[in-house]
């Protein structure tokens, strides 16, 4: 069958089409994507606005239209972060089911690390051990671990590059108090978690998936996207480490310049930079490889888990 899951996040609206069946990998049949930045489209009190309301419903709008275009039989509708914890969630989610029929499933930051995890088992496969998995979002970032498909610790933290750029960087190129003070903030938050894992021992494997790894692994020497999933692609600490102070340092403009770094996610690099530099160190990572599935493909394998066979 061919199915669709549409993706609210804090950055984009992402409609995936796949082509699956279950016992079978999703073959992609089609992408269709909108900048959306819900993450920085909240008000003072935390809600979502008007404008940020009616964006929405249109994309929503869009990516249905592309989904039937496509000839998909089922839409897995759900939302991440940016709704989840927007003030006025039950009023936006209200609005968009009335305006396009879509009623979003809102995922819990749990939730999230555990279909993330899901998609990098699938994967990686059992040789793999145990996995330590890293997902940096537009408005949180997500933490998991374990030897089955279900982690034996999964959490969500409110680290998004998205977020964290819009509360903590607001300088072009950020002053370097700014950039010092968001370093501590991210490291004190990530180390609250440290000994939730580290009771389970050393992971064997340490995977990365999100927008924000692959750039920060692609201006660190890793394969372009053009070739292929199957290329193995690192990011190395060392790497990490040297890359930092250069992004601090650059505007936004010229971080839109580097390979694989798109104009609309320049701006939040530094912020999501820090973050994965801090949860390499304070895990004692030295070395992660970039996992091609994340949470849409999660979503998308425990549908066909429950299909019949």
């Amino acid at each position: 069958m061919r199915l669709g899951v549409l993706d609210v996040g804090s950055n984009t609206v992402h409609l995936l089409v796949v082509d699956a069946h279950p016992g079978a990998r999703p073959l992609p049949a089609h992408s269709h994507k909108a900048e959306l930045r819900l993450a920085e489209l909240l008000d003072g009190d935390g809600a979502i606005g008007p404008e940020g309301v009616e964006r929405l419903v249109t994309v929503v709008q869009e990516a249905l239209q592309a989904a039937e275009d496509k000839g998909v039989e089922d839409v897995l509708p759900f939302a991440t972060s940016a709704v989840r914890e927007a003030a006025n969630a039950d009023d936006v989610l209200a609005r968009v089911a009335e305006e396009t029929g879509v009623r979003l499933q809102v995922l819990s930051g749990a939730d999230e690390a555990r279909l993330t995890f899901l998609a990098a088992r699938r994967w990686y496969g059992w040789s793999a051990g145990k996995l330590l998995v890293l997902d940096i979002g537009g408005g949180s970032l997500e933490i998991a671990y374990g030897i089955d498909e279900d982690p034996d610790a999964a959490v969500s933290l409110p680290l998004g590059a998205g977020r964290l750029t819009a509360s903590w960087l607001p300088g072009d190129p950020p002053d370097p108090a700014d950039v010092r003070a968001l370093r501590r903030h991210v490291r004190a938050e990530i180390a609250r978690t440290v000994g939730d894992f580290s009771r389970h021992g050393a992971p064997d494997h340490v995977v990365a998936t999100s927008k924000t790894f692959k750039q920060l692994a692609r201006i660190a020497g890793a394969a372009r996207s053009g070739d292929g999933l199957y290329v193995q692609r690192q990011l190395t600490r060392k790497a990490l480490e040297e890359w930092v102070p250069k992004l601090a340092a650059m505007p936004v403009a010229d971080r839109a310049g580097l390979p694989g770094v798109s104009e609309a996610r320049a701006g939040q690099l530094l912020a999501g930079a820090l973050v994965a530099e801090g949860a390499m160190d304070l895990f004692g990572v030295e070395e992660l490889e970039i996992c091609p599935w994340a949470l849409r493909e999660g979503v998308i394998l425990r549908r066909l888990d429950h299909l019949p066979a």
